[in-house]
């Protein structure tokens, strides 16, 4: 995370745009794995409605070579999209009523999901991000007690969060999805680190890992599509020898268990095929509980 206090049309914030463009795509799919009624709306309000297409035409409309890659990259985050859906629904199912979004960019579970009475989502991100989240969806009402900050993860956000209302005393549901790659070994256990000492017994925690991020960065249609955006993918991204994610959460105290996104995605009925690519390649989406 190298920027101070980027927005969602600079820096690694274009990211939170690329994703929602890709929900966008997957929710026009007769066999969507997400339905997210707002992400066109957010890409479309960031004037940037071209550069990253939110429908089958506006993608059947770029050159040949951008949109077999375009659709890759879009299968991915279908995949990737519905299976934390599931890990919310599970846990919210188990009884677990808080949860929070790291780096939540223009996630929109909190409006999309079906919460449970009493159920409390915390969002966090650069302040710009949320801020332009909050105007563009200020008419949308949220399914559960929604709670946005915007703070720097750099900060200190734990205390942020407890100031905001987070219970300790009772079970969290965690999600960093998007964000584990970003992060230096060192910045990601002490960010695993942080959200240990927040949960209480019966927390749960979803993580999307890369095992080789460097395949990302040196794939050149990432590359090229990242220079486009004016975003240098091989500066943002991290791979310094860091343990996998299971493995540093056995140490915290936490059982895990993994699942490849291939994996992941032909249990879901998605031909891992269409969206074959460095993304399948090297990302797995790891679940884990705290134990009483």
């Amino acid at each position: 995370m190298a920027e101070q206090d980027w927005d969602i049309v600079s820096g690694i914030g274009v990211t939170a745009l690329a994703v929602a463009a890709a929900n966008a795509i997957e929710s026009c799919r007769d066999d969507r794995l997400v339905n997210d009624p707002h992400a066109e709306t957010l890409v479309r309000a960031a004037g940037q409605g071209m550069a990253f297409p939110t429908t089958p035409e506006e993608l059947a409309a770029i050159p040949d070579d951008e949109r077999r890659w375009a659709e890759r990259i879009d299968h991915y985050i279908g995949v990737r999209s519905r299976f934390f859906d599931d890990f919310f629904a599970q846990v919210a199912g188990s009884g677990v009523r808080q949860f929070v979004i790291l780096a939540a960019g223009l996630d929109t579970r909190a409006y999309r999901l079906d919460w449970p009475d009493g159920a409390a989502v915390f969002e966090l991100d650069q302040p710009k991000v949320l801020q332009f989240k909050r105007e563009i969806l200020d008419r949308v009402e949220s399914g559960c007690e929604h709670r946005m900050l915007g703070i720097d993860l750099r900060e200190d956000w734990p205390a942020a969060l407890i100031a905001a209302g987070l219970d300790v005393g009772v079970p969290t549901g965690w999600l960093a999805e998007g964000l584990l790659p970003y992060l230096s070994g060192e910045a990601e256990r002490g960010l695993l680190q942080a959200i240990t000492d927040l949960s209480a017994p019966g927390s749960r925690l979803a993580v999307e890992e890369f095992h080789d991020t460097s395949k990302i960065a040196g794939d050149a249609k990432i590359s090229e599509y990242g220079e486009q955006q004016g975003v240098d993918v091989s500066a943002i991204l991290h791979d310094d020898g860091r343990p996998p994610a299971p493995d540093l959460l056995a140490e915290l105290g936490w059982r895990s268990e993994a699942e490849t996104s291939e994996d992941a995605a032909v249990r879901l009925g998605r031909d891992p095929g269409l969206a074959i690519g460095p993304m399948l390649e090297v990302s797995r989406f790891v679940t884990a509980s705290k134990p009483g």
